[in-house]
This record gives C-alpha cells, structure tokens and sequence, in this order.
C-alpha cells in the first residue's frame, strides 16, 4: 500500500511533502522532498493499493502512556473484554501503543488485574497494542490521593512491588510512588530501579524530597501540577524538583481543564520539549455521553469535558482521548504542531522503550499512520494495513 500526496512528519520533528509505503503491517519506504527540485517517484506493482492523501498531515499513531478508559470501560475492570474496548477505541481515534494506568486498589486486585493484561499479551488483538502498564497507586500520599481511593494506600514496598512485577508478566514499565510517605522509600528506588522505572505520583513532597528521589533514580513525573504541591518561589516542590533533574520527563494533560494553558507553555519552557510527554489520563466516560460513572471504585459525575468526583468534586481524570488533547494543545495553548506531535509520539515511545517499533514513520517499524487535515482533524488511520477511521480526504 503506497499513501502518496501527504506532508510526512519525520524524525527531524518537521513535516515534508512526500509519500510512504506499508507491507505487511510495516513502512517499508518513506520519501520526504528535501526541495522543491528534490522528486522521487514510487514504482508499484498491479495489486499495490494507492491512497492519495489529499495534502493531509501524515503523523505517526500516537502513544498514551496514561489513562484509565474510555467507551464505558476501564482497565482496572479486570477483563480482556474491556482491554480489547478500549485498545479498539484508541485505534480509532488515532493512537498505536497504549500503557494503562492502575488505581489504587487491594494488592491482591491489582495483582489479578495485571495477570489478566499478561494473558490477553499472550495473544494478537485488533486494536492499539498494549504495550505497558503505568501503575499509579497504591504507594501514594494520602494528602494527594486526588480520585483514588484512601483506605488502599501503602507505602511502597520492594516485595509487594515484585509481585506486582511478576503477575503483569513483565509488562508493567512504571511504578508510582510518594517518596515522603515512607522512610524506606530512597532505598526502594536505589534497588527497585534495576528492574523498572520510578515515577513520582499524587505526592506531597517538598522539594528536597523529590530531588532526592531523583538523585537515587526515580526519572519520571505522573501528570505534571496536579496531585502535587503547587510550584511558589520559595516551595518549589516536586515542579521545581523535576525542572532540576534533567534526566526526568513529566507527563502533562493538556484537556483544557486539568491545566491552564499558561502553565502548560510554562512547563515546556522550564524542561523543553524533550521531556514533555503528552497523556489524556482519560476514564470510562471518554468518548461517552454525559453521566455518572465510576474510577476505582468511586463514583464520578461527568459534565462536559470535566469529570469530578460525586463525594467531594475532586478532578477524576479526564474525559478527552490523547488526539483531542494533542490538538488541544496547538490550536489552544500555543504549542506547535511539530513539537505537540512529538511528545505524544516519539517521547512516550521512548520513555516506555518502544521506539523501534513505534513513534515515528520511519522503515521497519510498525505501519500506523494518522491524516490530519488543515484544522487538524483526524481524516483517516491506518494501522498496520487495517483502516480504523474512514473519512474522505
């Protein structure tokens, strides 16, 4: 299959006009005219489909390395049923790879919610493929705990971590914890470390706290500003922490109501693009009518593009896919299209190791490819030679 009359977006973060070829589920060849003089023509056999790509955007499936669900599902449902709703909806809506999170639950639940992930990994599913697992509780702070549940907070431990390790068959990629709620919590990183990556979530630590949690190797950020102390002049807090860790990269929901658009340009001037990680951190509601639902056990109201919690208003998440929070963040917090595409594509990619295979439209790895038109609306997906969204360009 050979997408001809696009603007490819390449690893150099710049969109050119050219053409790219998919077989057998991967990009094969990618051409992107370097001048106006530069020309490259395609041969094709007589079964080769041709899509001509109207002038679209060509971008790579994006990665959503944070959420919980979406289409009345959540990944804590604990069923390949519900793994497979929600990887087919991603795919639909323009995202390739997707780590969910888990919420803060009894130990025994969520081992059996990551036994399940590593069984339904076992086989082929249409769909997103899931390629991690992003554990956000239960080793968080009680003074943060924003939409998670209180009484299943621990602090974080090396062995009930391992367990953890082992029921997800070796898919979980990131571990949450709030370094200030347990004294052991530096020697946790010191150690568990080696065996996956270390993220600061829904924590209360001061700026002394995170950095040193950093310093022993934590390097990731769970959806920078919220469910954290508030950056101030004089209590920088985990912010302040990661801007001061260059090796940290933060994760950001860029909804229109988790963060102000001035805070999310201020985020990318203080750490750059580089280490700036889109996520949707979306629930069950995503991609659903408005309602009562549920997160963890708690019930939410949603309204709109708000989802808060019944009991106390608390923000519950999001109800906005990762494609509608990329475009989110160009046409309304200023990002550019180039750099917004790549931190929900190539940074995700790398943070969870899969950038061989995904992140970015180049031969030999996975052929998911995303049309944008000129408004940025999503006109056709193609995933490794299957057509999820089907829109005339």
């Amino acid at each position: 299959m050979i997408i001809k009359n696009i603007k490819v977006y390449g690893e150099d973060q710049m969109f050119r006009e050219g053409w790219v070829r998919i077989q057998n589920g991967f990009f094969t060849e990618v051409y992107r005219k370097n001048s106006l003089e530069d020309s490259h023509t395609f041969s094709v056999n007589d079964t080769e489909k041709i899509i001509d790509g109207g002038g679209c955007y060509a971008i790579p499936g994006l990665i959503d390395m944070h959420f919980h669900g979406c289409m009345g599902y959540d990944f804590c449902d604990g069923t390949k049923e519900a793994i497979e709703a929600i990887a087919k909806y991603q795919a639909s809506v323009g995202v390739a790879a997707i780590a969910p999170a888990t919420m803060t639950l009894p130990v025994k639940e969520l081992e059996a919610i990551l036994s399940t992930a590593a069984e339904y990994k076992k086989e082929p599913h249409p769909g997103a493929e899931l390629a991690g697992i992003n554990m956000e509780g239960p080793f968080i702070s009680k003074e943060k705990k924003g939409a998670q549940d209180e009484r299943h907070i621990i602090s974080c431990k090396k062995d009930i971590c391992r367990r953890f390790l082992h029921a997800s068959g070796g898919l979980v990629r990131f571990v949450g914890i709030a370094p200030e709620s347990s004294s052991d919590a530096l020697e946790f990183i010191h150690e568990m470390k080696e065996e996956v990556k270390i993220s600061l979530a829904h924590t209360n630590a001061d700026y002394d706290t995170a950095k040193a949690a950093f310093d022993a190797g934590a390097c990731h950020a769970v959806h920078l500003y919220n469910a954290m102390p508030a950056f101030t002049h004089r209590a920088p807090g985990v912010i302040g922490a990661v801007s001061d860790s260059p090796h940290v990269n933060a994760e950001i929901i860029c909804d229109g109501i988790h963060v102000h658009p001035s805070a999310v340009r201020a985020a990318f001037r203080m750490l750059g693009p580089g280490r700036m990680i889109l996520i949707s951190d979306s629930m069950r509601a995503a991609g659903m009518p408005d309602g009562r639902y549920t997160l963890g056990g708690l019930e939410v109201e949603v309204r709109g593009k708000r989802a808060s919690l019944v009991s106390d208003g608390a923000l519950a998440g999001s109800v906005t896919n990762l494609m509608d929070c990329m475009k989110t963040a160009v046409k309304e917090m200023g990002i550019p299209l180039e750099t917004a595409v790549a931190c929900a594509s190539m940074n995700p990619a790398r943070a969870l190791g899969i950038y061989d295979t995904y992140g970015s439209i180049t031969p030999g790895k996975k052929g998911f490819i995303v049309l944008l038109d000129e408004s940025l609306e999503v006109k056709r997906v193609l995933g490794t030679g299957h057509l999820y969204n089907n829109s005339n360009i």
